[in-house]
């Protein structure tokens, strides 16, 4: 099938376009430019892919005319607009930016500080958190942010087998800079994240009511996370450290048989009791690696989950629901290996 990709010069979409280009059931990749005008070569703008496809001028018809889904990889609040004429004509979208993510509008509008779509666009979304939901026969899914993709498959089976306190949880997560996307700001040159860490957006993280309005799906009593950031002085990579409160007659066999049945026959996470994953068995891949344990003199829970948040966080997440929607394997075009040695 033909496919095309609005906005492939951002960290997401460059990925995303190196997987679409080795996908077995994408034939062609037709890539745009949400502002753009005239033709671009690719090239020209990212020499490093080596391609000599062209970034095409913008237009929603065409789109529509010349391929069978197409995926944005834009900003945020690009799509609140653009994606209107796709929903209309029902025509599948996936859409990595977070403009439909949450359900409510003034939720949205007080984390990402811009409008939010019309509610009868808003609630025709489908988020695609590809480990507990099925993009097929969806049209428009919203991809999931990469710190929320971690944190949520961190503490999903603690949530949905209720077997922790919901107001006690304490999330501490850590980024690599491309997680901050490719637009330079203050605290991503070299100088400042270099030998250094450093926190950003503490509680203001507008992953923060992703992962809340997930988690609530599970257990309405959850009412909120203590949520902080910390960029890290490499390129990629999250760690998510959760931590959370067992209730008094939760034992590690309750813990360890809830992650035991929540990740058993799924492909892309692996949980282990007691042993705790680290960043580079991660990167590079569509895994998310996940290690728990219960502290039996706190009755703490801590749970550290790994992925590369370009991949699991990003696009590899994104080609999951576009073999969801299709019908494909789930590891379709997902076979990666981490970079060696690592």
């Amino acid at each position: 099938m033909n496919v095309g990709l609005v906005g492939v010069t951002g960290y997401s979409g460059s990925v995303l376009y190196e997987l679409l280009l080795r996908h077995p059931n994408v034939d062609h990749v037709n890539l745009y430019g949400h502002a753009q005008k005239v033709a671009q070569s690719l090239e020209s703008v990212l020499p490093g892919l080596r391609r000599r496809d062209n970034i095409l001028p913008y237009n929603s018809a065409d789109i529509m005319k010349n391929n069978e889904m197409v995926f944005f990889a834009t900003s945020a609040g690009v799509t609140t607009e653009l994606a209107k004429p796709f929903i209309d004509a029902n025509f599948p979208v996936i859409d990595l930016a977070g403009d439909y993510r949450l359900k409510s509008r003034d939720v949205y509008k007080k984390w990402y500080k811009k409008e939010a779509p019309e509610e009868k666009y808003l609630q025709k979304s489908h988020y695609g958190i590809t480990d507990f939901t099925s993009s097929k026969n969806e049209t428009y899914v919203s991809n999931p942010g990469c710190y929320a993709t971690s944190t949520i498959l961190a503490l999903a089976p603690l949530v949905q087998n209720h077997l922790i306190d919901p107001t006690s949880i304490v999330v501490d997560a850590k980024s690599g800079t491309s997680g901050a996307g490719k637009k330079l700001t203050e605290i991503t040159h070299f100088s400042k994240t270099n030998e250094n860490l450093q926190l950003y957006k503490v509680n203001q993280h507008q992953h923060i009511p992703e992962i809340v309005q997930q988690l609530q799906e599970w257990d309405e009593d959850v009412p909120y996370i203590q949520f902080t950031t910390t960029l890290l002085p490499l390129t990629r990579g999250i760690m998510a450290s959760c931590y959370a409160k067992a209730k008094p007659d939760i034992t590690e066999e309750d813990v360890k048989k809830a992650f035991v049945q929540t990740y058993s026959d799924d492909t892309f996470v692996t949980a282990t009791e007691g042993v705790f994953p680290t960043l580079k068995q991660v990167v590079g891949t569509n895994f998310c690696d996940i290690g728990y344990q219960l502290n039996p003199v706190t009755h703490q829970i801590v749970i550290i989950s790994v992925i590369d948040n370009l991949l699991k966080g990003a696009a590899g997440q994104a080609i999951q629901n576009f073999n969801q929607m299709f019908d494909y394997a789930p590891e379709t075009g997902l076979d990666l290996i981490p970079v060696l040695p690592n």
